[in-house]
Parts: C-alpha cells; sequence; structure tokens
C-alpha cells in the first residue's frame, strides 16, 4: 500500500494507529521529528514509520517502514483507516430523524437521529449526516460528504462531492446587510437572498459561519479548509486549496486567490483582493488589495512580511531609545544653560 521498506517481522498484523508514545501491540506510529526520537526506543507500537535515511541510535524492538515522505504517507494511511471505520457505519435514516417526502436520497445515505431534510433538498450517494443536522430547503449536498452533529446548512446552498463540516458549522446564515434611516437613526435589514456555494473537497472546522450572500453567491471554491471559528461574510469568495486558520474574520465581498495561506486571527477588510499565493501572517490586518502573487505579509495593518520584523526588531526597544533620547536632549539643555 505505502511502498515502504521493511526493516523487522514482515509478519506484524496492524489494526489501527497510534501516537508513538501511546501506542501498544497491533498499533502503527511514526516518527518524523527528532524531538520524539526517545519514544522510538520504548515504544509499544508493533510497526513504526521513519524517513528513508533515518538511523536508530538504539536498538529498535518495533518493525521499522522506511519511506521517503512520513507525513504524506501517515496522512493517506489515517484516510484509508478513515474510510475503513466509516464503512462500518450504518447507512440508514434514523426513525428519529424528519424527512421531507419531497427530497432526493442519494443511495448508501445515512440521516442520523433528530436530523431534518426538508422539502426539495438532495443529499448524493454516500453521503452521511449525523445526528442534530438541519438541511433547509432546496439545498443540494453532492456525493461522499459527511455532516457532523449541529450543522446547519440553510436554504439554496449548494454543497460539492466530498465535503466534511465538522460541529455546528453554519452555512447560508444572513449576511451582515443593514442600511442606516437618517429619520430614525435606525439601522434597516437589507435581505439577503442570494446562497452559498461550496465546491468539491472543501472541509470546514467546527462552528465555522459562512454567509449567504446579499444578492448572487458565498463561494468556497474547491480544496479549500478552513479552520474552526472562522467567519466569512457575505460575497466572499475564496480560491481553490486555500487554507485559513481559526479565528480569521473575512468581510464582505472580499475575494482571496488560490493557494493562499492565512493564519490565525486574520482580519481582513471589505472588498479586499488577495492574489494567488498569498501569505498572512497570523493576528495581522489586511485593508488594502494584494496585487503581487506569492506575497508575505505582516502587522496591523499589514506590510511586506521581511519589512514587519525588522519594523518589530526597532520598535520592540522604542521605550529604551525615548529614555535615551530624554537623557540626551536634558544633558544637551544644561551644557547649552551653561
Amino acid at each position: 500500500m505505502i511502498g515502504a521498506v521493511v526493516e523487522g517481522d514482515p509478519e506484524v498484523i496492524i489494526s489501527a494507529p497510534a501516537k508513538i508514545e501511546e501506542a501498544g501491540p497491533g498499533s502503527i506510529t511514526f516518527l518524523a521529528n527528532p524531538a520524539y526520537e526517545h519514544h522510538l526506543y520504548t515504544t509499544g507500537a508493533s510497526a513504526v514509520l521513519v524517513g528513508l535515511d533515518f538511523t536508530p541510535r538504539e536498538a529498535v524492538s518495533s518493525t521499522l517502514l522506511r519511506v521517503a515522505d512520513v507525513y504524506g504517507t501517515v496522512s493517506n494511511l489515517l484516510a484509508v483507516y478513515q474510510q475503513d471505520e466509516a464503512a462500518k457505519t450504518k447507512r440508514e435514516v434514523s426513525a428519529h430523524a424528519a424527512v421531507d417526502p419531497s427530497a432526493t436520497l442519494g443511495e448508501n445515505v445515512r440521516i442520523g437521529k433528530f436530523s431534518v431534510v426538508e422539502s426539495g433538498a438532495s443529499i448524493g450517494a454516500d453521503t452521511v449526516i449525523l445526528d442534530q443536522v438541519y438541511v433547509g430547503p432546496n439545498v443540494s449536498i453532492g456525493k461522499n460528504c459527511v455532516l457532523y452533529p449541529g450543522v446547519r446548512v440553510l436554504r439554496g446552498c449548494v454543497l460539492g462531492d466530498d465535503c466534511i463540516l465538522h460541529a455546528n458549522v453554519v452555512v447560508g446564515g444572513d449576511g451582515f446587510g443593514f442600511a442606516p434611516d437618517p429619520e430614525t437613526g435606525r439601522y434597516n435589514k437589507v435581505p439577503q437572498i442570494g446562497n452559498v456555494v461550496i465546491h468539491d473537497r472543501v472541509e470546514i472546522g467546527a462552528s465555522t459561519t459562512i454567509d449567504r450572500a446579499t444578492m448572487g453567491a458565498t463561494v468556497i471554491h474547491s480544496g479549500v479548509k478552513l479552520d474552526n471559528l472562522i467567519q466569512v461574510a457575505h460575497n466572499v469568495e475564496i480560491g481553490e486549496n486555500t487554507v485559513i486558520a481559526a479565528l480569521a474574520g473575512i468581510a464582505g465581498s472580499a475575494k482571496i486567490g488560490k493557494n493562499c495561506r492565512i493564519g490565525g486571527q486574520v482580519g481582513i477588510g471589505g472588498h479586499c483582493k488577495l492574489a494567488d499565493g498569498t501569505q498572512v501572517q497570523a493576528q495581522s490586518g489586511v485593508i488594502n488589495n494584494i496585487t503581487k502573487p506569492g506575497a508575505k505579509l505582516g502587522g496591523s495593518p499589514h506590510m511586506h512580511y521581511p519589512d514587519y520584523l525588522r519594523s518589530y526588531a526597532v520598535f520592540k526597544h522604542l521605550p529604551s531609545v525615548v529614555a535615551k533620547l530624554r537623557k540626551e536632549i536634558m544633558e544637551l539643555k544644561g551644557r547649552m544653560g551653561e
């Protein structure tokens, strides 16, 4: 399966993955970070993935599986294990689920307890909808998706194939649109009549929210990975294979390119456009368009990341610099007074 070079017992039986410091007989683990090497000599794992060029410093009782890319191999093995576990899951509609007669369910679909599928919704083959999920009217969900407990996909929104939505994700809540009334000083709600379109192979972390468009669609393109607790506002577009870490906030109508990497707690201003390959350091604030592909940004407001590092190196010394300047100014005044 993984094309490994085997050192040790080739007949060993593997039943599950485990962390190297917790692994027991029948488990497979990995060593990629040298800081964990000491666990290799005491682990109870039956097999350990290591790099092709790894040289043990002590005797190893586990079977070693040498591969070119340890992390990549682990990812592939975990995916196989997850598929095996999913295959054991009963694919049925719970008697405690509420599925509208007009909804369309593909083959081998699971609907969990107390989940609701509204009128006109369609769910593709092999999709798993766990307990307490709400699928709104005319929602379309593709094949082989997983919706964890508490997910809400509201009216008219679209999910492609192979998507994963973790617990309490909300897709299609109203965008934050209000118009001030000059006579009353109140804010009148602007109807949000668009939807959210999520393409294939998108994974969305727990409690992340993606707002529907005011008009048109909020679009998440194929391969995007969103962490937990992210806010994606109305009419935002996120390009293919972009990854965004937790607690980021993306304001309305921002356009993020392909293959971008956005750190945790980053704020992206409304209508900002980020070119393909943009990288933004954690806790940065982007308030202008980024037109150069592959730009690296840091700071709030953002600046070119190397400039930010040089600026910060100076900034953290400002108190002592100011104190020194004040002292020199007082000494200068004293000499001038003389």
